[in-house]
């Protein structure tokens, strides 16, 4: 069976790369991949484990050019912003968007997992090799964000460092450029060759993606399967609701009001990013896609984009900081019997926004967020140790969520900031993302 299952693979494979030479649109090569993979990890099972160094290869090489490229994307995008004045009103509404939009997924989060009464009658034995993780002090947080050794915050993918020393880079080149004119072209010039050489990079890595994919849906359906999910079905089907209803609602809501777009032609054009997201389960991974979507088919301006989806990736995660952790909250209360009041409501509310920040863009880092929100509500943290067991199930569109929210903010603020380019986004075909 196993010899049978190599040669499948392979003519799936042989059969992506036909695609590719055919002129598929990138998308569509994706979203085959996704099914192939399915079918392929149901029918094998355990030997579709062969495809796993697939899947670990290109998880390694996203990883690999997505740290890189967030720190020269930082630092290219505050050196285009016209001085500290234009730094200032763009990081605030960056910032508040980001915040308030998860504070909102939150709410709905928990109005989903209330009408559908997720948790109660729920009967189950906590997963016993659970570990809680440690709940970091504030005083902590700011620490483990100010890197005493920058280096070492690149070495260890350290998110948040990595934004803070590109942050301290930026604003003392600017006040040095403002003090002394060109004294900082030789290093804008080198970063800007730089940013051109990972994007160069990124585009190399993301030709993979569709044999990633294939390979990390085979692991995932050949593990999981169908009847994994059945005992925790009522809060996987939670979580995609309150994730779509985020996406549907209040992301098209933000769209219309504010950029005054239609908000279906707006999802379309950053449909190549939520497929790699919901595929990958990877924020920080997407983000090379997240851009080129925003700057090539939605017409938001780099300037805006380099800054703005960076930040997307480390704080205020629609998917993992809001409706997820709204929904677990109320999980725990009904599968406990524990009786929630307004008080508690609301410290899930502001916990869950404010540990939103500075979650790393990649799989399984929402726990510790979790941990926290749980805690500050006063609610039992083995409700997190119960659902370990479908994470990787929901984390798919908690992903696509976080990286929709991102898009939107980056919209947002390319709007109020006039730069994004309506009559464009609206006359223009879409570019294919390659």
């Amino acid at each position: 069976m196993i010899y049978v299952s190599i040669i499948s693979a392979i003519i799936l494979i042989v059969l992506l790369m036909f695609l590719k030479y055919k002129e598929v649109s990138f998308s569509k090569i994706v979203c085959v991949a996704l099914v192939l993979g399915f079918v392929f990890g149901l029918i094998f099972k355990d030997n579709a484990s062969i495809l796993k160094p697939v899947g670990s290869v290109y998880i390694s090489l996203i990883k690999m050019v997505a740290i890189p490229l967030v720190f020269v994307s930082i630092i290219n995008s505050f050196m285009k912003l016209e001085g500290v004045k234009q730094l200032k009103t763009i990081g605030i509404k960056t910032i508040g968007f980001y915040l308030g939009t998860t504070a909102i997924a939150v709410v709905v989060g928990m109005i989903v997992a209330k009408v559908m009464y997720v948790g109660q009658g729920f009967i189950t034995t906590p997963v016993t090799d659970f570990k809680l993780k440690e709940i970091p002090s504030l005083s902590d947080i700011v620490m483990n964000i100010i890197p005493s050794n920058p280096i070492a915050a690149l070495a260890n993918g350290n998110m948040m460092s990595i934004i803070f020393f590109a942050i301290m880079v930026s604003v003392a080149a600017i006040i040095e450029e403002s003090r002394r004119e060109n004294s900082t072209k030789s290093f804008s010039e080198f970063m800007q060759s730089f940013g051109r050489i990972m994007v160069r990079m990124t585009e190399l890595v993301l030709s993979l993606t569709p044999y990633g994919v294939f390979a990390l849906i085979a692991g995932l359906s050949s593990q999981n399967g169908l009847d994994t999910l059945l005992p925790l079905i009522s809060f996987i089907i939670a979580v995609y609701i309150g994730c779509i209803l985020q996406i549907g609602i209040v992301h098209s809501i933000l769209i219309k009001v504010i950029a005054k777009i239609n908000p279906f032609r707006f999802f379309k054009s950053v449909y190549p990013a939520q497929v790699v997201s919901f595929t990958t389960c990877s924020s920080l991974g997407t983000l090379p896609v997240t851009i080129k979507c925003l700057t090539n088919r939605t017409k938001v301006s780099e300037k805006i984009t380099s800054f703005v989806a960076p930040l997307g990736t480390s704080m205020g995660m629609n998917g993992c900081g809001g409706v997820y952790q709204g929904i677990l909250c109320i999980f725990a209360a009904n599968a406990f019997g524990v009786n929630l009041g307004i008080s508690q409501y609301i410290s899930i509310i502001l916990a869950a926004t404010i540990a939103s920040i500075g979650l790393a863009g990649v799989p399984g880092s929402v726990f510790i967020a979790s941990t926290t929100v749980l805690s500050s509500a006063g609610l039992p943290v083995e409700a997190l140790g119960m659902v370990l067991g479908v994470d990787i199930v929901i984390d798919m569109i908690r992903t696509m969520t976080n990286v929709t929210g991102s898009s939107v903010v980056a919209l947002i603020v390319g709007s109020l900031e006039k730069e994004f380019d309506k009559d464009r986004f609206n006359s223009e075909p879409f570019e294919d993302i390659k």
